[in-house]
């Protein structure tokens, strides 16, 4: 039976901790081109599509020029994939909502391939309804295409839903099509930022957000799920 009411999360960042290792990779492809990027300016583009990271950090980028660094990229990332870990509580988070009677979906804009070592560390297939990739969006966040690919495939209209992120354009993907954002700092961005660009509720990492489950917006959306 369908779920009536659900929850989206972004990954990287939210559930596993991988933004700073993107921004390594991103920071080993920009120099492999002779680009000197800092780190910095790196990790604060991190959840924005490829596509849009790299025309951002990169003045009059080439399509050639952008292929070989989202290639180059791809190709650093995987040498951190044994390193990666899901943050505390992930799978206990996916878990409760779950088991609180919402659909699960994971509204990931990760390359296929990074998705299925995240999903395999998440261990969390039970609790999970739907996911995404970059397959299932034509435009990258902050466009909210991957969102909108993730309702579809839970059946759910926007205000159905709270979107949990950990980047300013998680939050700015969700706010463009009226979501509620929850946002969390693990990824490496301040409350404030987070704030600032719309979230509505903001905690430390997925620990912090389950100890205030009841309290939070996803405990509201449970409770009117719940009420029918």
């Amino acid at each position: 039976m369908a779920k009536p009411k659900g929850v989206l999360f972004d990954v990287d960042g939210t559930l596993i901790d991988s933004s700073y290792f993107h921004a390594l990779a991103w920071w080993q492809a920009f120099r492999r081109e002779g680009l000197d990027v800092q780190v910095s300016d790196i990790h604060r583009c991190v959840g924005m599509g490829g596509d849009k990271l790299v025309r951002h950090l990169v003045r009059d980028c080439s399509d050639e020029l952008l292929e070989s660094l989202k290639s180059s990229h791809g190709a650093v990332f995987s040498t951190f994939w044994p390193a990666l870990r899901a943050f505390d509580a992930a799978r206990e988070l996916l878990a409760a909502c779950s088991g609180a009677g919402l659909a699960v979906g994971l509204a990931s804009s990760a390359q296929q391939r990074d998705l299925d070592v995240s999903l395999g560390v998440l261990d969390a297939e039970h609790s999970i309804d739907a996911w995404t990739s970059s397959n299932d969006a034509e435009e990258s966040k902050p466009a909210p295409d991957i969102l909108l690919a993730c309702l579809e495939k839970l059946d759910l209209r926007p205000e159905d839903v709270v979107f949990v992120g950990d980047a300013v354009w998680d939050v700015k993907a969700a706010s463009s099509i009226g979501v509620p954002a929850i946002a969390m700092t693990c990824g490496g961005i301040s409350e404030a930022e987070l704030r600032e660009a719309g979230a509505a509720e903001v905690y430390d990492n997925p620990r912090h957000l389950l100890e205030n489950l009841e309290r939070s917006a996803i405990g509201r959306l449970a409770a009117d799920a719940a009420a029918g």
